[in-house]
C-alpha cells in the first residue's frame, strides 16, 4: 500500500527554524513523549507487583488479571483524549496542547504511585488506581497527536521520516528506561520489597522529570499558528477517509506486537519462571533495539520512500514470530529469551518511522493532530488494552503450551 503523500502534504514552516531550533524541538517533543510512555508502560512491567498491592488474592492469576484490567482501563480514555486534546492542538497550537497533556500525565502518575494498597484503604485503593489510569490514558491519547505533528512540522521535507521516527524511538527509550529501572530494582531489592515499594520508585522516577520537560516545552517555538478567521473553517474528513482507514489498519497491525513486547517481563516471570533479572534484561534488550530500528527505518524511508520501508520489516517480522517463540518457550534460558526479544523487536519496529511519516504527511495541518491521534488511539484502545489480558488468560486456560509441551503430540486442551 502507498499513500499519495506528495499531493496531500501541507506546507510546513520548518524552513523558518534554525538547525538548533529544529534539534531542540525534536528533543523536547521526544523527551515529553518518552516520559509519558515511560510511566504508561512501567505499569505493565510491574503488573505482578501492582496486582499484589491493589488486588490481593490467594490466586496469583486473579491478582495479575486485576492489575492487567486496570492497565487496560488506561486505554478506554485514549480516543477521548485524542479527540479533545488533539482538537485543541489543531485550534490553538501544538505547544499548549503538549504542555496540558504533560501536566495531566504527571498528576496521574503521582496519584497512582502514592495511593496506599488494598491492605491499608480497602476497595478505595483499586478504585483510585483505575482513576489514575484513566487520567494517564486521556493525557497520552492527546500527547501522541500533538507531539507527532510538532515533530513533523519542525523538520525539513527530506528529513521528515527520520525526525518523526523519534516519536517511535521515544517509546523505545521509555521502555528501555523502565526495563532498566526494573532490572536495577530487582537486583538490589527482594521480591517482598518490590511488591511493597519498588514499583512505586519506578513510577516516581518518571514523575520527577516532568517539571524539566514542562520547562523545555514552554520555551519551544510554535509550528502551528491559527488565524482567528481560520478557526471557523472546518476541514472535511471525507477526502482523507482512505488515509484514515489505511492508517488505522497499519497502526492496529503493530499494536498487538508492541504490547506483547511490553508484556515480556511479566511473561518471563509468570509463565517461563525466569528470574526478575533475566525477564527485565530481555525487556531492556527488546526496547533498546527498538530505538535503533525505528530511527534507521525512518532515515531509510527518506531515501527509498515510505512504501518498502513499511512492507519489508513487517514481512520479516511475520516470518520470524513462530520460530522465535518456539525457541524461547522450549529452551527457557537467558540466551533464548533475550535473543528472541532482540530479533522480533528489530523487525517489528523498523517500519514505524515510515508509518508515522506517511500518515502525518497525508493529513492537512488544520486537522493533523486530532486525526493522527485518533488514527493512533482507536486501534491501540481496541487491541492494546486487551492484548495482555487475553494473553494471560490463554496461558492460564491452555496448560503447558507456553513452555513447549505438546503432550506427546496431542493438542493442548482448555481447562474446565
Amino acid at each position: 500500500m502507498e499513500l499519495d503523500v506528495e499531493d496531500l502534504a501541507a506546507p510546513l514552516p520548518a524552513a523558518a527554524l534554525t538547525p538548533g531550533q529544529r534539534r531542540k524541538a525534536i528533543f523536547a517533543a521526544t523527551l515529553g513523549n518518552g516520559l509519558e510512555f515511560y510511566d504508561f508502560v512501567t505499569f505493565a512491567f510491574f503488573a505482578i507487583q501492582i496486582g499484589r498491592t491493589y488486588f490481593p488474592s490467594e490466586s496469583s492469576f486473579l491478582s495479575l488479571m486485576g492489575a492487567l484490567a486496570t492497565f487496560g482501563a488506561g486505554f478506554l480514555t485514549r480516543p477521548l483524549g485524542a479527540y479533545l486534546i488533539g482538537g485543541y492542538a489543531d485550534r490553538h497550537g501544538r505547544r499548549p496542547a503538549m504542555l496540558f497533556s504533560m501536566m495531566l500525565m504527571g498528576c496521574g502518575i503521582l496519584l497512582l504511585a502514592l495511593t496506599p494498597g488494598y491492605a491499608s484503604i480497602g476497595i478505595a485503593a483499586p478504585v483510585i488506581a483505575v482513576i489514575a489510569r484513566l487520567m494517564q490514558g486521556f493525557a497520552l491519547g492527546g500527547e501522541v497527536g500533538s507531539a507527532t505533528a510538532y515533530m513533523m512540522e519542525s523538520a525539513l521535507e527530506d528529513r521528515r521520516g527520520y525526525s518523526i521516527s523519534w516519536q517511535g524511538a521515544s517509546q523505545g527509550i521509555a521502555g528501555t528506561a523502565g526495563a532498566m529501572v526494573g532490572l536495577f530494582l530487582s537486583h538490589f531489592l527482594t521480591s517482598a520489597e518490590l511488591d511493597s515499594f519498588g514499583w512505586r520508585i519506578a513510577l516516581l522516577l518518571g514523575a520527577s522529570i516532568v517539571p524539566v520537560a514542562l520547562f523545555i516545552r514552554k520555551s519551544l517555538p510554535e509550528t502551528h499558528v491559527v488565524a482567528p478567521e481560520a478557526k471557523a473553517n472546518k476541514v472535511p474528513l471525507l477526502p482523507y477517509l482512505r488515509v484514515i482507514i489505511l492508517g488505522i489498519a497499519m497502526i492496529g497491525s503493530s499494536t498487538i506486537a508492541s504490547y506483547i513486547f511490553n508484556y515480556m517481563a511479566t511473561f518471563g516471570q509468570n509463565t517461563l519462571k525466569l528470574s526478575e533479572q533475566i525477564s527485565f534484561a530481555g525487556e531492556t534488550a527488546s526496547n533498546a533495539i527498538a530505538v535503533v530500528a525505528v530511527l534507521l527505518g525512518g532515515a531509510m524511508s527518506d531515501r527509498i520512500g515510505r512504501r518498502w520501508s513499511m512492507i519489508v520489516p513487517q514481512a520479516l517480522f511475520a516470518i520470524a514470530i513462530v520460530p522465535c517463540f518456539l525457541w524461547l518457550t522450549s529452551v527457557r534460558d537467558a540466551t533464548s529469551f533475550i535473543a528472541a526479544n532482540l530479533v522480533l523487536s528489530l523487525f517489528s519496529n523498523a517500519g514505524y518511522g515510515a508509518v508515522y511519516a506517511a500518515i502525518s504527511e497525508s493529513l492537512p495541518t488544520a486537522i493533523r493532530a486530532r486525526t493522527f491521534a485518533l488514527v493512533y488511539s482507536v486501534p491501540v484502545a481496541l487491541f492494546g488494552g486487551t492484548t495482555q489480558l487475553v494473553v494471560t488468560w490463554l496461558l492460564h486456560v491452555i496448560p503447558n503450551c507456553a513452555v513447549g509441551d505438546s503432550h506427546g503430540g496431542i493438542p493442548c486442551r482448555l481447562k474446565v
